[in-house]
């Protein structure tokens, strides 16, 4: 993993354990990021901050994610998005069993690049980062993978570690942080792995400055892609079913054994990805997805305790056949279920806050209170 010269700390603002300083990110093969919206085209044209347009792709280990967004008036590091591409491209399919990705994999993924490559150039934007996370962390012809994009898009992926990756999740949602909370448990659900940080509050006297202190960090090896693998029969049986969805519970429960004795007290619990959107739209029972109504909002942790339970009986055909789940997430909703319930299962808090936002966020807000530093500077 080495060659990767895998990045450190860029997002500013963002929690770091104590003692624990930022690193340079670089491209492929070691050479500082060139960032390129496509080959010859430079990663950064100069100008004041309120003109520039950023760019935030997240290729996971099964989605890849684009969001195109301008400087917004207000908070230090607020954007408003002007466009944005989700693409299910399971890059980390049968990278359980294989250690590689594979040819049809890389293919899928290559073609969600170039359309992000497209829009990113469409846009004018001004400043790119693209992260790629477990699936290339994890693959021995990862490299071989980043240098590929890179030739065949202009984008230069930079493989950060879990540690980045967690930091950037908590920096994405972090307006959703209950401001009268003590702790909070902030986790990302994600393909090939999970990125769980407790959180405690230092500073909450200025509401516009809060400041956190990492109590504590996990990052769990599943995702849905990869534990979902583990149990690829369908057993045919709700009961049998419902013994696969525990010991995929089991698998990521031991992984959170150090939170254990951690969750004392009341501890807010804060949820992005696929998986808690999913849930908690078919919870609040939403004929389609509609993420003004789902980011931001609470759901009762026995409610989607509960629904998940429903959803792990029931085939892939019935599953597949419930509005907001569908085809492409059948397979990996219970898997994703089984991770939340885990999580659930630390403490005791009644409900979840639920965010529609990630990496992706933690991307834009660091790039523009980076941009708005060095104006500063300038000025």
């Amino acid at each position: 993993m080495g060659e990767y010269q895998r990045a450190g700390a860029e997002a500013h603002g963002a929690i770091r354990r104590p003692g624990e300083a930022a690193e340079e990110s670089a491209g492929p093969e070691g050479r500082e990021r060139p960032g390129r919206l496509h080959a010859g085209q430079p990663f950064l044209r100069s100008g004041p901050a309120s003109r520039s347009v950023f760019g935030a792709l997240d290729l996971g280990t099964n989605n890849c994610r684009l969001l195109i967004a301008r400087r917004s008036h207000g908070d230090d590091g607020e954007f408003q998005v002007i466009d944005a591409y989700s693409r299910i491209v399971r890059l980390g399919e049968g990278l359980l069993q294989s250690g590689r990705l594979s040819d049809a994999a890389m293919d899928r993924a290559v073609a969600a690049l170039s359309a992000c490559a497209d829009k990113l150039a469409r846009r004018g934007v001004t400043q790119v980062r693209s992260v790629a996370t477990e699936a290339c962390r994890r693959a021995v012809n990862g490299p071989e993978f980043v240098r590929r994009v890179y030739e065949e898009t202009g984008l230069a992926l930079d493989v950060i570690t879990p540690a980045e990756e967690a930091r950037l999740a908590v920096l994405g949602c972090q307006t959703l942080i209950d401001r009268t909370a003590r702790r909070t448990l902030v986790f990302d659900i994600g393909g090939g792995s999970t990125e769980v940080v407790l959180l405690e509050r230092t500073r909450g006297d200025k509401p516009r400055a809060p400041a956190f202190r990492m109590e504590a960090w996990v990052s769990v090896p599943w995702g849905v892609v990869s534990l979902g693998e583990t149990e690829l029969a369908d057993a045919g049986d709700p009961a049998l079913r419902m013994e696969a969805y525990e010991r995929m519970k089991a698998r990521v429960a031991e992984h959170l054994k150090p939170l254990v004795n951690r969750m004392r007290g009341d501890v807010q619990l804060l949820g992005a990805s696929g998986t808690v959107t999913t849930l908690a739209s078919l919870n609040m029972g939403l004929p389609q997805y509609d993420r003004r109504q789902v980011d931001g909002s609470l759901a009762s942790t026995t409610e989607l305790v509960a629904l998940s339970h429903g959803l792990a009986r029931k085939s892939p055909e019935e599953r597949a056949a419930i509005p907001g789940v569908g085809t492409d997430r059948a397979d990996l909703v219970v898997a994703g279920a089984a991770i939340l319930e885990a999580l659930i299962d630390l403490g005791s808090a009644p409900r979840l806050r639920v965010a529609d936002r990630g990496i992706r966020e933690g991307i834009l807000r660091s790039m523009i209170v980076r941009t708005d530093a060095a104006v500063a500077v300038r000025a």
